[in-house]
């Protein structure tokens, strides 16, 4: 077992500052490029909004999709919807679904046919025409999400990319896209968590917005 003096290493008032410096600049950064897209995507993402919203108006249902932090991000947003987004507001329950919930499935996949195959084969089964589909990528290069996006298309999803970089080759399978111009990882899923926060705030004002949203809710 190591000695608590090998666990807890004392930083020099130098490397303190450094670190310190380091904070600032990631935080810094995260809030410059959530500024650029709260000054050039705005217009975007109130359309997307009303996109999902119009979906849900309409008796279809939000599906989404992602690797690794993107498939928490993906989970995160579905809850939103499900559950509760704002503690002051409460409506019913919006029809999310995030796509990698069920390990079984996935595990199955992965060992029967192809990892990649996954979300595809679940835009196959769950996906109905009128429902959206939104494909979570930082690189807009993760195989599974590019064929989820073009399988969706093929059966009158709508869909919707949270991309990053370029948009990779996702970008042409998307109805809509939200491209976040980083190529840092940590920084496109900072903001797309940010923009998947505005995008649930707006559909549900929009929902509540419907007088009859409004007198469903009351009696549910």
């Amino acid at each position: 077992m190591a000695d608590k003096q090998d666990l807890l290493v004392e930083p020099t008032e130098g490397g303190a500052c450094e670190l310190s410096a380091r904070v600032r600049r990631a935080l810094e950064d995260s809030a410059r490029l959530k500024q650029e897209i709260a000054r050039t995507q705005a217009p975007a993402i109130v359309e997307t909004a009303r996109v999902i919203h119009q979906a849900l108006l309409r008796g279809g249902k939000l599906l989404l999709c992602g690797n690794g932090g993107s498939a928490a991000d993906a989970q995160h947003l579905a809850a939103e919807l499900l559950v509760r987004l704002r503690p002051h507001i409460d409506r019913a329950a919006l029809p999310a679904i995030a796509l990698a919930m069920d390990t079984s499935s996935l595990t199955a996949c992965g060992n029967d046919y192809d990892f990649n195959l996954y979300y595809k084969r679940m835009v196959e089964a769950l996906g109905r025409g009128g429902d959206v589909l939104v494909g979570i990528s930082t690189s807009g290069n993760s195989e599974n999400i590019v064929q989820a996006l073009e399988a969706g298309r093929g059966r009158g999803l709508t869909t919707i990319g949270l991309l990053g970089c370029d948009g990779g080759r996702a970008l042409a399978h998307c109805d809509h896209a939200l491209v976040i111009p980083s190529q840092t990882t940590a920084r496109i899923q900072e903001a797309h968590i940010s923009i998947g926060h505005a995008l649930m705030e707006l559909v549900e004002d929009l929902w509540i917005a419907q007088p009859t949203q409004k007198h469903a809710d009351a009696s549910a």
